[in-house]
């Protein structure tokens, strides 16, 4: 997948509307009424939007997703509060715009030329590439001209018909087919169950989703990356000008980029053999162990499906593991974490995970107020892998660099500095294996959001104490 969310450029456009007005003009806020005070009359700005884990979806800590969250923070500079219109299709979602239904579209796809020309397209802020996605053992598709003998199944999408269209003058028997009822989402689990054999999708759809069905293979990038910008009705200059000033902004480019590293930075180390041996761990081994890891997560008030990610990450699930540099067992505690922890017998599975879970809520319970979730688990995890104080030491250099302390996201880009001399030296606890803790970190991440689909995401207040549970919604 291609992204450049630190590049954002604010980009005029020119565009047809049907009839005799221009789009340009309609979007001009000097030639209508004011359609932002009306939204701001109101209180609220609805978003059309789909449901999948790019956009919005309903995370163990409520609403949660890219789109989502880039546009509530779009409605809080508002000073008004977001409502979301939940539709699939493109075309549904540029007639529920002109309808009036909802303020704007942020569908997490790039426009086809067609369709901006009924739209006011906002500044880019990621790049996406459409993707030709296969499974393993599947058709073996090394050219476009290999397309011609197998459909290819999508969603409703105007840049993928356009570049297809025109793909199909250079080679006539190349078909496709939309299923308006499925999502991209369904179309790459029917692609993973042999269902369908091509499926074409955005590339921050299959990067997400790659992790759960590791046997899909990404064929073809068809065309060049496009950009996903949002879109208003013309008839709305307004609101339009608001959302290129704000995407002007240098704190909303820092929002991107910490969204862009929350949601996707993890996933670039996305390794198919890995994946596949934990998903037949989660059916083999992890049954022995599921009970223990749910009450020691639940005598210290953590998610049980972190906890068992932790585990995987140091051991495995395998009790008798033991590295190198000698520390042992399920949670691979040191000799003298475990002394402190009073475990005598490293091998003992029930004392490990209980002493690896206490230990990680130790961590957590450290990290000063200002630090909340999910940063403050993340950052907890990071200090279980290089010690408190070297995250600490992270936190003082980030602030240092001007960056924000209390952000894992800031924390993780100055991490791998905890090697480098000239910064090291100059820090209470000296030299760290920073990028060593970043992958530990993104793995641990990788393994939990596996499992919390394999087992479903499980609401904070699914215990009887109805509190949350830290490390939900990673």
């Amino acid at each position: 997948m291609v992204m450049h969310s630190g590049k954002l450029k604010r980009i005029g456009y020119l565009l047809a509307w049907p009839g005799l007005l221009l789009v340009i003009a309609a979007c001009d806020p000097s030639v209508r009424q004011n359609d932002l005070a009306l939204i701001q009359s109101r209180g609220e700005l609805v978003l059309i939007t789909r449901n999948n884990t790019a956009c919005y979806y309903e995370g163990p800590n409520g609403p949660s997703g890219f789109e989502y969250e880039l546009a509530k923070a779009f409605a809080n500079n508002l000073g008004v509060t977001l409502r979301l219109h939940i539709l699939e299709g493109e075309s549904e979602m540029i007639t529920a715009l002109h309808e009036g239904q909802g303020d704007v579209i942020a569908g997490g796809f790039p426009f086809g030329n067609r369709s901006a020309k009924q739209l006011c397209l906002g500044p880019g802020y990621m790049d996406v590439e459409q993707q030709v996605v296969g499974r393993r053992g599947g058709p073996d598709i090394r050219n476009k001209q290999a397309l011609e003998t197998h459909t290819l199944w999508m969603t409703d999408n105007s840049a993928r018909v356009e570049y297809l269209s025109a793909l199909r003058r250079i080679f006539p028997g190349i078909g496709w087919k939309t299923l308006d009822a499925y999502t991209a989402e369904d179309l790459l689990q029917m692609v993973w169950k042999r269902s369908l054999p091509l499926a074409v999708v955005d590339s921050n759809i299959l990067a997400i989703n790659h992790r759960y069905f590791p046997e899909l293979v990404k064929l073809l990038t068809l065309g060049e990356p496009r950009q996903l910008r949002w879109a208003t009705d013309p008839r709305n200059p307004h609101l339009t000008q608001a959302i290129n000033d704000w995407f002007g902004q240098a704190a909303t480019r820092a929002r991107i980029e910490g969204l862009v590293d929350h949601y996707y930075s993890h996933l670039e180390a996305f390794d198919y053999v890995d994946m596949a041996r934990f998903r037949r761990r989660i059916k083999i081994r992890l049954p022995r162990y599921r009970s223990i890891f749910e009450a020691a997560a639940d005598k210290y008030n953590l998610d049980w499906q972190l906890v068992a990610a932790l585990a995987y990450q140091e051991s495995h699930w395998d009790p008798k593991a033991e590295s190198y540099t000698g520390v042992r067992g399920m949670m691979m505690l040191t000799r003298e974490t475990a002394a402190d922890l009073g475990v005598g017998n490293r091998m003992d599975v029930d004392a490990s995970i209980l002493a690896g879970t206490r230990y990680l809520a130790r961590l957590h319970g450290q990290m000063d107020d200002r630090v909340i979730e999910p940063d403050r688990t993340l950052l907890a995890l990071a200090a279980y892998n290089i010690g408190f104080g070297h995250v600490q030491d992270a936190r003082t250099l980030a602030r240092r660099l001007g960056k924000q302390e209390n952000s894992w996201h800031a924390v993780r880009s100055v991490l791998p500095l905890l090697q480098q001399k000239k910064y090291y030296r100059t820090l209470d606890h000296r030299y760290a294996r920073g990028q060593e803790a970043v992958v530990f970190v993104d793995r641990i991440r990788n393994y939990y959001r596996i499992l919390q689909l394999v087992f479903g995401r499980q609401m904070a207040d699914d215990r009887s104490s109805g509190l949350p549970r830290h490390g939900a919604g990673l």
